[in-house]
């Protein structure tokens, strides 16, 4: 059976991490999001596996190419402009076959619940049951089939939502067809799926494990579980004087030099240099070629690639993009003590604790003071002994 994996999206509410990436390719425990669908996915059996790209398509084809990394042989297919995921998926018809399972790119899904839903007969849907239903298409299911599907619906009828997972057949193509545009202006998919629900055949099938990441703070969860259960491993040069306490990746050409101290789980990327005396706790990956300096703390964050943090800094439940360099005493707030839970700009993270997220190749200067929720454009420039909240444009210079 083939497997359909939605990537054509830009992921507007991961700004500003994806004003130079897509969505999937956002790291999360050192891999892209999408790498971890698709390595559950050969697991799970699937050979043939369609990525249908879109924004940035260079970035999934320059990483997965045929599918190598992966294990399963990839096609690609493009989705010329963004439309809906009822769109994306007509883009990819002449490729399929009569039956595939269809997979949203921007979550978690483990292989058990893959091979539970390609072996169901017929059509489905995968379901998770969450808190706050609000903000996703909520479901009503009556004997283990789907009788309503309801999108973002401010008083939902139940806890269980589309999950963005499932099993379809060749109608769907027709059904997408005869669909009429949304008013946003695409073809969605869940407006389809109303004809297998209407004729009482979509069946439910309730996730044992899923996670969605649609929002930056989500990142910080999502690289906590990919990076449970981790196993200990060190590829680079460790010095004397270092203590690493739990699970700990230190990989090929990374240097921990004396005096640091890790947490673990925590991943230090090929060819970074941490330390000396840096001290990083726990559910943080550095990605590579990054620089943790003297007296630094990083904690419980996600560091892309190519990054500098280098001088007596403290990051903390954070999000920082590629190419960014920190000046020597930058600190990143991290904790709001009204006991309220940090916004970031309208934006409820839920989280009492989230510190920043931070587009690529932003530059800090000395002594700069991050408050709790900002989020910063790609290509900033702030300037020594700035105070930085709320919402920072792209290329913005502060003096």
């Amino acid at each position: 059976m083939q497997c359909v994996l939605l990537a054509a999206g830009m992921g507007k509410r991961m700004w500003p991490l994806t004003a130079t990436r897509p969505k999937v390719m956002i790291p999360i425990a050192n891999r892209p999001m999408l790498a971890h669908l698709i390595t559950a996915a050969a697991g799970a059996g699937f050979d043939d596996i369609v990525c249908v790209v879109g924004y940035r398509e260079e970035a999934v084809r320059n990483y997965f190419g045929k599918g190598e990394r992966c294990g399963a042989k990839i096609y690609y297919v493009v989705q010329r402009s963004q439309r809906g995921t009822g769109d994306a998926l007509l883009s990819a018809r002449h490729l399929l076959e009569d039956d595939f399972v269809l997979l949203n790119g921007d979550m978690l899904l483990s292989e058990e619940d893959l091979r539970t839903i390609a072996g169901t007969g017929g059509v489905c849907m995968g379901l998770a049951e969450v808190e706050d239903p609000k903000e996703y298409g909520v479901v009503e299911v009556d004997g283990g089939r789907i009788t309503g599907l309801y999108e973002k619906t401010p008083n939902p009828p139940t806890n269980l939502i589309n999950a963005g997972a499932y099993r379809l057949d060749a109608r769907i193509f027709g059904y997408l067809r005869t669909c009429p545009v949304s008013e946003r202006g695409e073809v969605e998919l869940t407006d389809a799926l109303q004809e297998y629900i209407r004729s009482g055949e979509l069946q439910a099938v309730l996730l044992s494990s899923w996670m969605d990441i649609g929002q930056p703070w989500n990142i910080l969860d999502a690289n906590a579980l990919c990076m449970e259960g981790m196993e200990p491993s060190v590829a680079g040069t460790v010095e004397e004087n270092v203590t690493f306490h739990g699970p700990v990746v230190v990989k090929e050409g990374a240097v921990v030099k004396s005096g640091t101290y890790i947490e673990g789980p925590c991943i230090i990327g090929e060819n970074c240099r941490v330390g000396p005396h840096a001290y990083i706790r726990g559910s943080t990956a550095i990605g590579a070629n990054c620089h943790i300096g003297h007296s630094v703390e990083v904690k419980n964050s996600v560091i892309f690639p190519n990054t500098n943090i280098p001088h007596f800094n403290y990051v903390g439940d954070s999000v920082i993009g590629s190419g960014c360099n920190l000046g020597a005493g930058t600190k990143v707030a991290n904790l709001r003590h009204d006991n309220r839970s940090v916004m970031v700009g309208m934006q409820d993270t839920k989280r009492r604790k989230f510190g920043a997220v931070v587009g690529d190749d932003v530059l800090f200067g000395i002594n700069c003071s991050v408050n709790v929720g900002a989020a910063i454009g790609r290509g900033a420039r702030i300037g020594p002994h700035s105070y930085v909240r709320g919402i920072v444009g792209e290329e913005t210079i502060i003096r």
